[in-house]
């Protein structure tokens, strides 16, 4: 496989469980919502795949050309927006996942899309459900 298609790989696999990460701690520590963060935990512990020799071999986040942090990503005016942000995050980094994993491994890519449904999910019940 391409150099460059592992680079997007791994961005998108670690992009994918920090989100899931930041909704699952904030559930977790903020909320005390033991149901929600274990699912979160569940689907972040889904998002593992065995190369990753291969990935980090590939990593280059110095020289990622949109590394420099940008206005929008500042701006969080409440624990809702950080975690409406991480579920978006995550939702999108699980898309690229299941596009990529069609051609490279089509097992991968139904777990990824079974991923960013369960997501979408779990944001419509946490979200409505904290109104």
């Amino acid at each position: 496989m391409d150099k460059g298609l592992y680079r997007v790989i791994d961005a998108n696999l670690n992009r994918l469980k920090e989100g899931i990460r930041v909704i699952e701690d904030m559930t977790r520590y903020c909320d005390n919502n033991r149901e929600l963060s274990s699912m979160l935990k569940n689907l972040r512990h889904l998002a593992k795949i065995g190369d990753i020799q291969a990935l980090l071999s590939s990593r280059d986040a110095q020289n990622d050309v949109l590394r420099p942090t940008i206005d929008s990503e500042m701006e969080r005016s409440s624990v809702e927006s950080i975690i409406i942000a991480n579920y978006k995050r995550a939702q999108e980094s699980s898309r690229v996942l299941e596009e990529i994993y069609k051609v490279v491994e089509p097992k991968l890519s139904e777990r990824f899309k079974h991923i960013r449904y369960e997501l979408y999910t779990l944001e419509k019940e946490s979200l409505i459900s904290s109104e």
